[in-house]
């Protein structure tokens, strides 16, 4: 049985668990579980990182932990008994461990690794913690690293600042919010801004001298120099190097490296030195040579300087190379540094171009404790310390130190005797009491041990030496009595011995006898004669002699007037030594009580060093003379008392302070001294106010403090030692003194009088002073003292008066006084402070400190525990609210609306100052209760005051809501403001309910009630979300979700403002809007219904709900684009208001609405997701195309389609697609007009007139015409701007734009365009995104693009998807399946403008654009056998099956895909199939035969394979195979409708049999020799071939019609005679001349087994080859061939047939009832009206060959089998370039005009290719139309300008070909357009696809292009009335 557990809370996993027992919870080692249940060895819980999943496992499992529970129950939190630390460790690390490794991803490798590192660093520190072995100050240090590191990786990982106090994570809910924007500000600056450390220090490690003269050992001192002084800063650091020039003892490290200590921030300046003195060791010369002397001597070598501020901006331990100087005259060895220093070059010179000191040196800073805890390996390592010359900055008590530094000047010496100058040595010697040398206490410096004696540099043949040379001598205290310094001096000899010879010596007592030491400075010592050393042995004998020239006699003239003598600068460092007579005769005030008077006078000047370093002393003699004499001396020791409190003030004694409380609390004994220091103290008091000067008295009361410290300790000794006696009196006493006090403060002072200064100052010590009078009085006794004294200050300020900011800064130390924590105060005080405060903060002054007094109060002010406060602290509440909440808000307000500084401490003040009031305001609302609210809201007497208030309150709440209100990491800081901000709206919200509602309706209160509440739920802290799991869960357990409340509480206002929520439509709807868009449920669920709402009341008010809607459109645009909305909520916002207008009256419009709403926001977040993805491809633009389309159609949003129009003009740009960008801003152009209305700034245009916009929008459009080779329109939109150019008389502008038309029509004539391929491409699966789901669309390929290609691409875009294998419609389970599907494959384009394509003599360049430019229609043809399959012959059942797709618009238009829109189905019989083919054939025959003939072909082989593969498969039963199955009885009696197709075959194949005839004939011509033989082959079988047909002679039929070639073939009549076209018939005539290798011919794709896709696949791969890469980009299709290359349907189970006739429909017999004379024709010589359908025969299909295709897969019966295989593309040929025309140019048949000769001068665009694809299937062409909108039309031929003419006077504007009414009058208008495409075609003057549609008649010659453009075009509105209209523009596009 399960039984719920008591203890067993929480535990560790050990071993991973796999959860495969039934209810098992699968485990993993380290998880932590908190515990449910317990049952026989097993738990119940869940894994604390996964609450929801509950489940068993194995106690055995778990290791328990203790734990405290929080909420018992079923909500309950476990909390493990572990350090804070601990905690907080285990839950960062875990959050760090997910984005660790996503920073992997992320490629983020250098913050990876540093974090990796620091989280291990981090688990170590744990494990320490955790075994809990450190001692309590190592813990502290750890615990202190840890925290230090987890901050340093939240702020990398830019996680939460976590408030801290002593390490531990603070909970927000047990402190103020003052104290926690305290601690917050604290870690924030703390961050921010590290404070500059006061003390510094100097490392140095010496490495090594590298120099090419070594050889002997160096000694080497560093030490620092202040160069504006001259002096040295620090003692010296002394390393010995060996005479390879490394450190002498490399073991020791204290040897080599030092810390120079204790310098100030001063030192750390530009002339601060490090400088470097090298001593040799050696020979007096340094070359000279070895003699037997062994004698050493120490010897000038180099000086090296380096500056200190070079340090300050190394990064870390740098490594230096000193550069060694030496001085070129030896005496000034003395002055070396100072010349380097100065740069006296010529003083001194490099010792060698190589010779360097190699140092490490680095700047530490902080104090000593800081660094040995942050370079602890420094210290343990061992290192020496160097200390500062004099006392550090801030002397500290305790320190002891007793140090005497002399160094050594210089010296004046005599010849004595000798021809040279002397070689000088001093040897030093401290000798005791006893005349003994004191062992060890010389020290040349730091770093090598201390020595008996020392030896001074040698300066060769100087008797007036200079060294410099500075010594320590650290003699104890006890031992400076008696002792003294002697210096011997040494004459070296250089001689063979090399002997020392002692010639004199100096001393020096350390003592004088009155006990003061040798006074600092420069000595000048008697150099007495000595030449014996054993003379020195006995001191006694000299020390009775004079030492220094200064204390001779003045009779003493021998001594006075000896020239020799010796200079030293001595100077002292001690802590227990004076130099300073005057302390030592007050110290010994009782041996000379008559100088008593002069000693306390004296008192003042003695150094602050002195005073200190003897504090103790002094003030036992200055309590003691009070003591002996009050009355004489009373006020001299009190001015004395004054002078030494005052100097501890000063920054460098502040340490010394606890030194006197320690003296007072332990030492001091003056038990009656009270009485007198308060009389003295009182006398001073009572004469401020007529003294003159104030300065002494302001030093007086300066010390008060301590004063009333000494007052107070002498009563309390007192007391003890008399029982309490005269207590009464003591109290009277201070009372009079207060009083006192309380009238000098009482003055009143205009400005910055003495006496106002004096007040201040009393001020600024007064709260120092309490908790001396709370060691007597009670509390309320002092809380009246500092009323009444800070009651007595004058009442009337004066803002500009000093005294007002003190008053304030002695409220501020009052309430952070111990008096005032304490309740019983508090209430005596709070009155004063609050009254001072409110005064202050009225005016908005000195707001600073008001916010930290504020701040101070308001800490102190706690809930208990159930919520409630005691009624002392709710009465105190009440009375800061009462008078500081109005103008607390008043002051946010104020400082929120100021502009902020520009300094940066300034800036930094300012956010303070605001944060912190921030803080106090939400402590002040966090603890009102239910009453304070009630008791506020009553305070207003009236309903504007309560008005005010809200609307004040609202605001701020808003002001706190911004982002920068606090650092973007304070997310607890605000938690915590929003958990305030919605208690309080909640009781505020009630107060806005009662009094402004109904009649008293209020709508800017409520406006400003709604706007904080949409703001608030909104905010980036409350977006659950985005946080992570751990995150989310707290804040929940914490706060809730306080959106949800939030949201509730908007939904209950709504509720209640009944009829006036009309003042909030549609103001509210944005708002609304993007409260809901929040991601979370149980809002959206409370929200949502307010929309229904709104529409209800609109619709009462206005019958509809335009608004509403409008407002919502706008909005959810904006709102989808920054990332909000999901599909969730398109489903839950569809559902919900759905169900909520079931009943409504108007409900149609209702569902109207949302229908509309949700197809937009499906729109908008396919294009988000969309437009998420990098690169741009068609999933991008398709999606932006549905999105423009939507706005354009469905909603008439013409501001949002018209940005559309420019993100989809982006794309475009970007992906290359310059013709597609030109169609896309086409759209934007049409939309204007050639006017001169002003447009304002809109997107990236400025503002300029509509002509100006419209003209830079032309000139852009046909730029990237140009750069997308669509020359033909931009030769249109050319036209039209020089139109406008001179209808201005703009002849400069003109002449431009003619010449850019000129340019245009060379491009069309010499550049190559590539042809495109078109893909046909079926989206099926529910996982597509809404515009392309389950629809289908025809796309153009890139340039070079083939199936396999593009297959591979439109994979890449949806990877996801599965490529479909077959070519069959989809079923149902497809469309519905949760995949996505693609099926993919070629289509051959349906071109419109066959008249173009017909025309004999249009050069291929010309035609390649008609070919693929505006194409609407393609097709694609699968073969199949119906019925039983003849295997003899497998042509009687091969039927076509032929699928023809029509789009909703033309290709290439604003996307580079289009959806189809239609889709026709036909199947065409094996006859009808058989026919296609052979004409395809014959086409390519005789495309082939005219290539020759002109020599376009350089090579004749694709000729002769073309020939060898018909005659070949002919002779092998091709052409039979054909006869066997249609020419039969059998197949003619049963098909009796096929007769006149079957005499169509029959021709056909007659046909080839003459073409081939001819084609023989002209290969004979052409053949080489080696090929030859084959020909005579294809002779004999082409022969062969005849009989097998029963051919004897060609029909007369046949010979009529000669074999017609198209292009670079003589142009002929009609009926010409067949003898002009001979072998040598090209001869006489002009041809075009081509560049081109041959190309293998076409032959037919697929045979009758040749089906599969692979061997299609195989035949696309072969016939793609050609000689050279050139052959690429010249190959198109023959001019003369309708058919379109292979290449563009290269799709392995896709072929291409003839054009979209229906065919096999019952009617194609009429169809093809052609009469015998047409029948007999060659295609190219039928009247026109038998290739253009005519009136009579509506459904007459134009032949195969206009838009044939020789690659169809139909079974060719002339294929031979070998050829089966082989190319199955269609020969392309370079266009030709006319060279000249031909003679027979008059015969050509009236021809179509060029696509510039229309009659209409901009780039028509009836079709919707401009209109973009969208899925609604609209197609037709809207009214919105720029023609329409500008009023203008375009005259024809003898028509009134303004009038249109009737449709049969155009001749190019005819129906087109019979499927086309049925395809374009169905169709809804689409969004935009020039011109409407109606049916019957509206008389336009040319169709958008710059080509002609089938005519009626033949084509007559255009009118010449300047008749075409006297005017502009205009067109009226005459639409199809079957056409629906489409909803009318709003005119606001002309501000656009």
């Amino acid at each position: 049985m399960w039984i719920p557990t008591e203890h067993e809370k929480y535990g560790v996993v050990l071993a991973s668990f796999r959860g495969t027992v039934q209810h098992g919870l699968p485990l993993e080692i380290g998880d932590t579980v908190q515990i449910l249940e317990k049952c026989e060895g097993w738990y119940r819980g869940f894994i604390l990182k996964n609450p929801n999943v509950k489940g068993i496992f194995p106690s055995s499992y778990i290791h328990l932990k203790n734990a405290h529970v929080k909420n018992k129950g079923q909500f309950e939190t476990v909390i493990p008994d572990e350090d804070s630390v601990i905690t907080e460790m285990t839950s960062t690390l875990r959050d760090w461990g997910a984005m660790w490794k996503q920073l992997y991803v992320k490629n983020e490798g250098d913050l990876f690794h540093r974090l990796w590192h620091v989280m291990n660093e981090i688990l170590d520190l744990r494990r320490q913690v955790l075994v809990g072995h450190l001692t309590h100050d190592r813990l502290r240090d750890v615990k202190q690293h840890i925290t230090a590191r987890l901050d340093w990786g939240n702020e990398q990982l830019g996680l939460d600042l976590v408030p801290r106090r002593e390490f531990s994570m603070v909970d927000p809910d047990e402190i103020s919010v003052t104290e926690l924007y305290r601690l917050m500000e604290h870690r924030h600056r703390k961050k921010e801004t590290s404070t500059p450390a006061s003390t510094h220090h100097l490392f140095v490690h010496v490495k090594s001298l590298m120099s090419a003269n070594l050889g002997e050992e160096l000694e080497v001192f560093f030490h620092i120099y202040d160069g504006r002084e001259n002096r040295p800063l620090s003692e010296r650091f002394f390393v010995r190097l060996n005479k390879s020039g490394l450190p002498k003892s490399p073991e020791k490290t204290e040897r080599q490296c030092t810390l120079f200590v204790d310098l100030g921030s001063s030192d750390l300046r530009k002339d601060v030195y490090i400088v470097v003195h090298i001593i040799r060791i050696g020979r007096m010369g340094a070359g000279e040579k070895k003699n037997q002397c062994n004698v050493q001597y120490r010897r000038p070598f180099g000086c090296a300087v380096v500056s200190i501020a070079d340090l300050l901006t190394a990064d870390s331990k740098d490594d230096h190379l000193l550069k060694v100087y030496t001085c070129n005259t030896e005496s000034e060895w003395s002055q070396i540094h100072e010349n380097i220093i100065k740069k006296a070059n010529s003083r001194y010179n490099l010792s060698g171009s190589n010779t360097g000191l190699a140092v490490a040196l680095q700047l530490l800073h902080g104090d000593i404790d800081q660094l040995r805890r942050e370079y602890m390996v420094l210290f343990t390592r061992g290192v020496s310390i160097t200390r500062k010359l004099g006392f550090s900055d801030v002397i500290m008590p305790g320190e002891m130190r007793n140090d005497l530094y002399i160094t050594l000047e210089k010296g004046e010496f005599e010849k004595g005797g000798k021809s040279v100058a002397r070689n000088v040595e001093i040897t030093v010697y401290v000798l005791d009491i006893d005349g003994q040398i004191l062992k060890g206490h010389v020290a040349a410096g730091s770093g090598e041990p201390s020595v008996d004696e020392y030896h001074s540099l040698v300066l060769y043949h100087n008797n007036s030496p200079r060294w410099g040379d500075q010594i320590k001598l650290p003699i104890p205290v006890d031992m400076f009595r008696g002792s003294h310094v002697r210096f011997e001096f040494r004459h070296c000899s250089t001689k063979d011995k090399g002997e020392k010879k002692l010639f004199g010596y100096s001393f020096v007592p350390l003592m004088q006898e009155d006990g003061r030491t040798l006074p600092d400075g420069t000595h000048e010592l008697i150099i007495h004669k000595c030449e014996e050393n054993t003379s020195l042995a006995d001191c006694s004998r000299y020390l009775k002699l004079p030492f220094s020239k200064a204390n001779l006699p003045s009779n003493n003239q021998t001594l006075k007037g000896t020239k020799e003598s010796f200079w030293i600068t001595s100077f002292l460092c001690s802590t227990k030594l004076t130099q300073n007579g005057d302390m030592l005769d007050l110290l010994k005030w009782r041996a000379h009580p008559e100088r008593i008077n002069d000693s306390l006078s004296k008192l003042k000047e003695i150094d602050g060093s002195e005073i200190v370093k003897f504090l103790q002393d002094t003030l036992d003699t200055l309590f003691g003379i009070l003591d002996e004499s009050s009355q004489r001396y009373g006020l001299k020791v009190f001015d004395s008392l004054v002078h030494i409190i005052n100097l501890l003030q000063d920054s460098k004694f502040q340490h010394f302070k606890p030194v006197m409380d320690t003296y007072i609390e332990s030492h001091f004994a003056g038990a009656l001294s009270y009485r007198d220091l308060i009389k003295v103290l009182k006398w001073y008091v009572d004469r401020i106010v007529d003294a003159e000067h104030q300065d002494h008295i302001q030093q007086v009361l300066k010390a008060s403090e301590y004063i009333f410290k000494y007052i107070i300790q002498s009563r309390r000794l007192f007391s003890l030692a008399t029982g309490g006696q005269n207590e009464e009196e003591f109290r009277v006493c201070i009372h009079e003194l207060f009083m006192s006090i309380r009238f000098f403060l009482s003055q009143e002072n205009k400005g910055t009088t003495p006496v106002a200064q004096t007040q201040a100052v009393f001020l600024r010590t007064f709260p120092a002073i309490y908790s001396e009078l709370l060691k007597i009085f009670t509390v309320r006794e002092v809380a009246g003292f500092v009323r009444e004294t800070l009651g007595s200050l004058p009442t009337t300020v004066h803002p500009d008066c000093p005294l007002e900011a003190v008053k304030l800064q002695c409220i501020a130390k009052t309430v952070e006084s111990q008096l005032y924590i304490n309740p019983e105060s508090r209430c005596i005080l709070l009155p004063v402070v609050l009254r001072v405060l409110q005064a202050h903060m009225q005016e908005q002054r000195d707001l600073v400190m008001c916010a930290q007094i504020l701040s101070s109060m308001l800490s102190l002010i706690k809930k208990e525990e159930n919520g409630t406060a005691e009624p002392v602290v709710s009465e105190e509440v009440e009375l800061i609210v009462e008078s500081l909440l109005g103008v607390l808000l008043r002051t946010i307000l104020e400082i929120s609306n100021r502009p902020q500084p520009a300094g940066t401490s300034m800036r930094l003040q300012f956010q303070d100052v605001t944060g912190e009031f921030v803080a106090c305001l939400l402590a002040l609302l966090r603890q009102m209760s239910d009453k304070h609210y009630q008791k506020l809201l009553q305070a207003f007497s009236s309903k504007d005051d309560l008005r005010d208030f809200l609307l004040h309150i609202f605001t701020v709440f808003r002001i706190l809501i911004r982002p920068e209100m606090f650092p973007k990491d304070w997310t607890v800081m605000r938690l915590v403001t929003n958990n305030v901000i919605i208690t309080t709206v909640l009781y505020l919200s009630d107060a806005l309910r009662k009094n402004f509602l109904n009649d008293k309706f209020d709508y800017k209160v409520w406006d400003s009630y709604f706007y904080l509440s949409v703001i608030f739920i909104n905010q980036p802290c409350l977006q659950l979300e985005s946080f992570s799991p751990s995150k989310r869960k707290k804040i929940l357990e914490k706060y809730g979700d306080m959106r949800v409340m939030m949201g509730c509480e908007i939904f209950s206002m709504w509720q209640n403002l009944g009829e006036h929520k009309l003042n909030f439509i549609p103001a509210m709807i944005g708002p609304f809007l993007e409260v809901t868009l929040v991601p979370q449920p149980d809002l959206r669920n409370v929200m949502i219904p307010i929309f229904h709402d709104m529409m209800d009341w609109e619709q009462r008010r206005s019958g509809n709900f335009k608004q509403v809607e409008a407002k919502l459109i706008d909005k959810l645009d904006s709102l989808m684009s920054e990332g909000k909305g999901d599909e969730t909520y398109r489903e839950l916002f569809n559902s919900i208001l759905l169900k909520k207008i079931e009943r409504e009256t108007w409900r149609e419009s209702g569902i109207s609405l949302i229908a509309t709403v949700t197809r937009l926001m499906e729109r908008l977040l396919d294009y988000r997701d969309c437009m998420k993805l990098g690169e741009v491809d068609g999933k991008k633009i398709g999606c932006t195309v549905s999105l423009l389309n939507f706005y354009k159609t469905e909603l008439n949003k013409e501001e949002m389609y018209i940005r559309y129009i420019h993100k989809l003009y982006d794309l475009h740009l970007k992906a290359q697609n310059y013709t597609e960008a030109s169609y896309t801003l086409l759209l934007y152009d049409e939309l204007l007009e050639w006017s001169d209305r002003p447009l304002r700034e809109f997107l990236n245009y400025p503002m300029q007139s509509e002509w100006q916009r419209k003209e830079y929008l032309h000139l852009t459009i046909i730029q990237n015409f140009d750069r997308g080779k669509c020359w033909e329109n931009g030769i249109i939109l050319c036209r039209e701007l020089a139109d406008q150019y001179e209808s201005y008389y703009d002849y400069r502008n003109l002449s431009k734009m003619r010449m850019m038309e000129a340019s245009l029509y060379d491009k069309i004539m010499d550049q190559q365009r590539l042809e495109p391929e078109f893909f046909r491409v079926g989206f099926y699966g529910k996982k597509f995104p809404f515009f392309l789901r389950n629809k289908e669309f025809v796309c153009r390929g890139h340039d070079y693009e083939r199936l396999e290609a593009f297959q591979q691409r439109m994979l890449n875009e949806f990877p996801h998807a599965i490529a479909m294998q077959h070519v069959n419609q989809p079923d149902q389970t497809i469309y519905q399946a949760d995949a996505q599907y693609l099926q993919i494959y070629a289509v051959t384009p349906i071109p419109d403008s066959q008249d173009v394509l017909q025309r004999d003599g249009v050069p291929d360049n010309i035609k390649s654009f008609y070919k693929f430019n505006h194409i609407w229609r393609f097709r694609y043809d699968r073969p199949f056998h119906k019925g039983t399959k003849d295997k003899e012959n497998e042509f009687k059942s091969l039927w076509v099956e032929r699928t023809t797709l029509t789009l909703i618009q033309s290709l290439p238009g604003i996307s580079r895909w289009f959806e189809v829109e239609k889709r026709e189905l036909v199947e065409v019989s094996p006859l009808e199939n058989a026919i296609e083919v052979i004409e395809n054939k014959n086409l390519q025959l005789r495309t082939l035969i005219t290539q020759c003939q002109s020599r376009q072909m350089q090579n004749i082989n694709p000729l002769t394979m073309c020939l060898n593969g018909v005659i070949d498969a002919a002779v092998n039963g091709g052409l039979a195979r054909y006869q066997e199955a249609f020419f039969v009885k059998d197949y003619i009696m049963n098909h009796p409708e096929d007769g006149e197709k079957i005499g169509r075959l029959r021709e056909l194949m007659f046909e080839q049999a003459h073409i081939l005839e001819y084609g023989l004939a002209v290969h004979e011509k052409f053949v080489p020799q080696d090929m030859r033989p084959l020909h005579k082959k294809l002779v004999d079988q082409f022969h062969l071939m005849k009989s097998s047909l029963g051919i004897q002679e060609f029909p007369a039929y046949v010979r009529a019609s000669p074999v017609h070639f198209t292009n670079g073939s003589p142009r002929t009549c009609r009926n010409s005679v067949p003898s002009i076209i001979s072998p040598d018939g090209g001869r006489g005539v002009a041809r075009r001349s081509f560049q081109r290798r041959t190309s293998y011919p076409a032959v037919n794709r697929y045979s009758s087994s040749s089906l599969s896709s692979q061997a299609s696949n195989e035949v696309s791969n072969i016939t793609g080859q050609s000689e050279s890469s050139d052959e690429v980009f010249n190959m198109q299709p023959s001019p003369s061939t309708s058919s379109l290359s292979s290449n563009h349907s290269a799709s392995p189970n896709v072929t291409s047939s003839a054009p979209s006739s229906a065919r096999g429909s019952p009617q194609m017999a009429e169809k093809h009832k052609h009469s015998r004379e047409n029948a007999c024709l060659s295609p190219r010589e039928r009247p026109v009206s038998a290739i253009f359908p005519n009136p009579l025969d509506p459904a007459q299909r134009a032949p195969a060959h206009q838009i044939g295709d020789t690659t169809l897969p139909r079974s060719d019966p002339n294929l031979s089998a070998p050829d089966k295989g082989s190319s199955a593309k269609n020969m392309r040929s370079q266009s030709p370039v006319p060279t000249s025309r031909s003679p027979q140019k008059t015969t050509v048949p009236p021809f179509t005009p060029s696509p510039t000769e229309c009659q209409s001068a901009s780039l028509v665009s009836n079709s919707p290719v401009l209109s973009g694809s969208y899925s609604s299937g609209i197609s037709s062409l809207s009214r919105c139309s720029v023609s329409e909108a500008s009023g203008t039309e375009f005259p024809t031929g003898d028509h009134p300008p303004h009038q249109l003419p009737p449709p049969t006077t155009l001749p190019n504007s005819v129906s087109s070909s019979s499927d086309e009414p049925i395809r374009r009058e169905n169709k809804t208008p689409p969004p935009y357009s020039v011109y409407e495409r109606n049916n019957p075609r509206r008389p336009v003057p040319l169709p958008h696809s710059l080509s002609i549609p089938p005519q009626t008649d033949p084509p007559a010659l255009p009118p010449k292009p300047h008749q075409l453009r006297t005017g502009s075009m205009k067109l009226d509105g005459t639409a199809d009335p079957r056409v629906p209209r489409p909803r009318p523009l709003p005119r606001k596009v002309s501000q656009l």
